[in-house]
């Protein structure tokens, strides 16, 4: 699908973190001519933070490629069958499939950060310890902001999405993925696994997690690529 502006760029964030994880990119993108928004939803339900992501649509101008981080790879998955929505770029993220789970896809590639994860008031909270796992490749410093601003979701949110085929929409978009080989949160042969069955575009980097602050780059290159892809069609 061509398109005649620049995309906006519309980020959606995972677990343990909120809009502000895309700091270190936004700004180059912003420099390019970019109109960007990060999704701020509240990680409480899934439908409730697909509905957010839809509200933020509603505030940009489109066309709008979608890059999820994550968890933010479901919520892409399931708003970005919107008309407005061009492409969608994953980072590090699951992509459910039509009745699977998020949860389904961590059982059959379990990673180590669960074993960091205390479950209290309902929340599921990373240990400060977790962050060896989640931001390993950041400085210690770095670490600690990332787990003192860390955002805890409701303990079921990996259990709740469950999408019909026509929601899923790496089936009908095109799609871009950043693979972090490094990563102890999203195993990377799931994140293999994935890509390949949604045909995205691949690029590998040796990075935790979180390649948008440790490799934040490559992340702007794989977007600005997408962008330029969606525009030429």
């Amino acid at each position: 699908m061509s398109v005649t502006s620049k995309p906006t760029i519309v980020f959606c964030h995972g677990i343990w973190a909120d809009g502000s994880c895309f700091s270190k990119v936004i700004p180059a993108l912003q420099a390019d001519g970019h109109e960007v928004i990060a999704v701020q939803y509240g990680l409480d339900s899934y439908e409730e933070d697909l509905a957010t992501v839809k509200r933020t649509l509603n505030r940009v101008g489109s066309p709008v490629l979608l890059v999820g981080h994550s968890y933010g790879g479901a919520t892409i998955t399931g708003a970005g069958t919107d008309p407005r929505v061009v492409g969608l770029v994953y980072i590090a993220a699951v992509a459910p499939d039509a009745g699977e789970t998020v949860q389904d896809q961590l059982n059959e590639y379990p990673s180590d950060i669960f074993s960091r994860v205390e479950v209290a008031d309902g929340r599921a909270w990373m240990l400060p310890n977790g962050t060896e796992f989640f931001a390993g490749d950041l400085s210690e410093a770095e670490q600690k902001l990332v787990w003192a601003t860390h955002y805890a979701p409701v303990a079921d949110l990996f259990q709740q999405q469950k999408l019909s085929a026509e929601k899923v929409a790496w089936r009908s978009k095109p799609s871009w993925y950043i693979l972090a080989t490094q990563d102890h949160t999203v195993h990377p042969d799931l994140q293999r696994w994935v890509s390949k069955r949604m045909g995205a575009t691949v690029t590998e980097v040796a990075s935790s997690h979180v390649p948008m602050l440790s490799q934040p780059d490559v992340v702007i290159d794989v977007i600005r690529k997408a962008a330029v892809a969606v525009q030429e069609g």
